[in-house]
């Protein structure tokens, strides 16, 4: 197949959706097609995650500049790949983690080695004529992913906001996703309008959800949330419910195993905090919680599965960091049940898939996550897609590098046609009873 032989690859410098630098590569074939992957960045990253490589110069860019992981594509990747044939993505990938030789990927970068890594499956993809989600999946990929989107961003996505990080609503009654974004829309609208009703300040936060200004508590962004969805006429819990992202780990202290929440002046244990959390879940109508227990806290992650594993989605992000090995600890020692999954957090799209799969061979649900620093790459969508996923996370559906995502999602259901399939609210009744161990 030497029409897919990698000729050339280029490295450049843009930038995300909070003005950082970040990667963007191209390459391009014998037979003329070209992909190009460009890389998205957290803001709340996991310590267990793969290396972003930026040049810490202060004078550039305060430090955020990615220069040394151009100059990694340009004089190491690059050499190594041209050549290569385009559609064996495993051997692709596997040669560039091998030359980078850590686990983290710390020498090369996650951020320089993934950039390669999406566009070489976009080339491929684009060459072979095939959109990106059918060249990844084959005729198998056809489930269109429950769309999962923010409404109030917190946490780090805020600053000087409340603690937790996305209060976000999923549409359970749609038939479709096309459907299941327009409700999701319709509650966004009407959360506004809630917003303005209680003199709440109409900001935009990271990832396009509304920035929550001025509030007492953090369970006033449930009960703002549960508010919108009856303004928007649907019922809360049946047609659209709430999920939460906590990023527990930003407000851990690992020398006291307690969680702070500062906007309440509160310390709690970890018994306190799951008993929070379960309270939460009594009084609103919430169908998944993301990083309930701190990255550093197995036995938080447990308990909290053991309280609410058998009646809600709990996801791990932090804790897993879309790693095998991470994931197998969680299910040996019964935490959570579904993982969080971003392609940059391990570096590769073959690891990406890899995790998919063993995340779905255990009984767990895996939920396809974007970042908060953002670019108008469209892959996520196309990867939910092409491994029957059947959730994808990009934030709100406000912001030009949130709606690419979601309109190309929309492009792709039009393209499965009869096709495709839609899990709706159903994906949760497939959560796994974790085994209490």
């Amino acid at each position: 197949m030497s029409s897919y032989k990698i000729t050339q690859v280029v490295a450049r410098q843009v930038f995300d959706s909070r003005a950082n630098p970040t990667v963007e590569v191209d390459v391009m074939l014998e037979c003329g097609a070209m992909g190009r992957g460009t890389v998205p960045s957290g803001a709340s990253t996991g310590i267990y995650e793969a290396l972003e490589l930026r040049d810490g110069d202060e004078k550039r860019f305060g430090g955020k500049s990615v220069s040394k992981a151009l100059d990694n594509v340009r004089n190491i990747l690059a050499p190594a790949i041209i050549g290569m044939d385009a559609t064996d993505q495993a051997a692709i990938d596997s040669k560039m983690t091998a030359l980078d030789g850590t686990a983290a990927k710390s020498n090369l970068g996650a951020n320089a080695i993934l950039g390669c890594s999406l566009a070489v499956a976009w080339a491929a993809a684009n060459a072979a004529r095939q959109p990106l989600f059918r060249y990844l999946g084959g005729h198998a990929a056809k489930t269109l992913p429950v769309p999962m989107i923010q409404i109030i961003g917190g946490g780090a996505h805020a600053v000087g906001s409340v603690d937790i990080q996305d209060y976000l609503v999923v549409p359970m009654s749609a038939a479709s996703f096309e459907q299941g974004f327009e409700m999701v829309v319709n509650v966004y609208n009407a959360t506004k309008k809630v917003f303005a009703k209680a003199g709440k300040p109409l900001s935009t936060a990271d990832e396009g959800g509304f920035w929550p200004s001025g509030f007492k508590s953090n369970e006033e962004g449930l009960a703002l949330i549960t508010e919108g969805i009856a303004a928007a006429g649907y019922k809360p819990g049946d047609d659209v419910a709430i999920a939460l992202d906590i990023a527990s780990s930003e407000f851990y202290n690992k020398d006291k195993e307690t969680y702070s929440l500062h906007l309440e002046n509160l310390e709690l244990s970890r018994e306190k905090f799951v008993d929070l959390l379960c309270d939460w879940v009594d009084k609103y109508p919430i169908i998944s919680i993301e990083d309930g227990s701190s990255e550093l806290d197995w036995d938080g992650a447990v308990m909290l599965t053991k309280k609410l594993g058998s009646r809600i989605q709990l996801v791990g992000d932090d804790l897993f960091t879309t790693n095998i090995p991470r994931i197998r600890e969680g299910v040996e020692r019964g935490a959570c049940n579904a993982v969080l999954i971003k392609i940059n957090q391990i570096g590769t799209l073959t690891e990406t898939l890899d995790a998919i799969e063993y995340t779905k061979s255990v009984g767990y649900l895996p939920v396809v996550s974007a970042r908060s620093g953002e670019t108008e790459d469209c892959s996520i969508a196309h990867l939910a897609v092409a491994a029957n996923c059947g959730q994808l996370k990009v934030g709100s559906v406000a912001r030009g590098e949130r709606t690419v995502k979601w309109n190309e999602t929309i492009r792709i259901e039009q393209l499965l046609g009869k096709y495709g399939t839609y899990p709706s609210g159903d994906i949760f009744k497939r959560i796994t009873i974790v085994k209490q161990l």
